[in-house]
């Protein structure tokens, strides 16, 4: 949707400030990288499915052409073996702030937090300990999975009760957790309001009560800085198909802390997990280090895409990805504030740039999911979170400040008409 017609003067200023600010966007050029950017659509779901690469075709075109066709068998020997932890460690280094051997491509995320939850609960020698702590508004799969395994193994479930336009705090975690916390389980960035946890605090906290902690990625591994080796983080799962544009359905990652590797026990045994695999012998014995947390066969054509868009971190750096990552979302803000909230919408996100990830949510009583089926149809993408929320989703490497602004504007025309 063009937003060129019946300017008001506040239009052609925003106008003016979305051209200056793409006009002085070192990250600009990335754009280019990305299928799509070229055409009039808006997308405004970054942080659902990342667009992908230009390279990606060629790279699984190359694939299919020269290791699958070529190598035939032989490439499962001279290459993909190693690749779940070969990228695993790109991730690591590029991404998470985590040294080589602990970080391995796996998975979906749904069975990466279940064998992480049950590795660290294993990893929890207090038989006292038998609470597990999450949140209210965690991302549906980590909920029923704590839920699930509470069953499983008898243990209590404590929830922290968490505003759906805010999310965890320190101070929560603390009153929430004590001597009988096995494990906290908590989203490092809010999926609904996308508030952006403190990450090395709570940490902390849970350090400071006797318990573990798995923290979830998902929605801030790509977007924002991640530090964690730093941070003393146990384990954390995260999936590679919004910031990391590993496609539809790519695998997951599984970070587990060095300390916890020698003694690492993953409920799910499985033939790749095993320590000389090909020898297909009886009885299972681990694989040492992060590979004994694979399981089954690894997703090798599901891992390619991400490798160009880890390329593509490393040459920018994540300190510019997140700084580009916060004058996007403040520039949204600052279109909510002069179009938006005068039409009675309301902002369900923490105004600090700081305070969130990469994405914002704006509540209107009248946003429903046709709403949102309706600015599909016009080919501006982005998100809808039940009851009455329009999340916008805005990508670093790939989104355009002029993309947004065409993207609100409709959303604006939409609240108006």
């Amino acid at each position: 949707m063009s937003i060129d017609h019946q300017h008001t003067g506040a239009d052609q200023a925003l106008r003016q400030r979305a051209d200056g600010l793409d006009a002085q966007d070192p990250l600009a050029p990335y754009r280019d990288h990305f299928i799509g950017t070229d055409t009039p659509l808006s997308y405004l779901d970054g942080n659902s499915l990342g667009r992908p690469l230009k390279r990606t075709a060629d790279d699984i075109a190359a694939f299919i052409r020269d290791e699958w066709g070529g190598r035939l068998i032989r490439g499962w020997d001279e290459k993909w073996l190693g690749l779940p932890q070969a990228i695993g460690d790109q991730l690591g280094r590029a991404v998470l702030g985590a040294a080589p051997g602990q970080t391995i491509i796996a998975d979906s995320t749904t069975v990466v937090l279940y064998k992480l939850i049950r590795a660290a609960l294993a990893a929890v020698a207090d038989p006292e300990r038998n609470e597990l702590v999450l949140d209210t508004e965690n991302f549906p799969t980590d909920r029923y999975l704590v839920e699930g395994i509470a069953l499983e193994e008898g243990l209590t479930l404590r929830w922290i009760e968490t505003d759906p336009a805010a999310g965890v705090t320190v101070e929560q975690v603390r009153e929430a957790t004590g001597p009988r916390t096995a494990v906290v389980l908590l989203s490092q960035i809010a999926y609904r309001s996308g508030h952006l946890a403190d990450l090395a605090g709570i940490t902390k906290a849970v350090h400071d009560a006797g318990a573990l902690v798995v923290w979830d990625l998902c929605h801030s591994a790509g977007s924002v800085e991640i530090n964690l080796d730093g941070a003393d983080v146990d384990f954390a799962a995260g999936c590679t198909y919004k910031y990391l544009n590993g496609g539809p359905g790519s695998p997951a990652f599984a970070y587990v802390n060095q300390r916890h590797l020698p003694s690492l026990n993953q409920p799910i045994w499985g033939w790749m997990g095993r320590k000389d695999a090909f020898d297909m012998a009886a009885g299972y014995e681990p694989a040492p280090g992060i590979r004994g947390f694979l399981s089954g066969t690894p997703a090798i054509f599901g891992m390619l895409a991400m490798q160009g868009t880890l390329d593509l971190i490393e040459e920018a750096s994540m300190a510019a990805i997140r700084t580009k990552s916060e004058m996007l979302t403040a520039f949204a803000v600052e279109i909510f504030d002069a179009w938006l909230a005068p039409l009675g919408a309301r902002l369900a996100s923490p105004r600090e740039p700081g305070e969130r990830g990469s994405h914002i949510t704006v509540d209107h009583p009248d946003f429903t999911k046709a709403t949102v089926e309706d600015l599909w149809d016009g080919d501006v993408i982005p998100d809808f979170r039940a009851p009455h929320g329009i999340r916008v989703g805005l990508s670093p490497l790939s989104t355009s400040f002029g993309e947004v602004l065409q993207g609100m504007a409709a959303i604006r025309d939409r609240l108006q008409g």
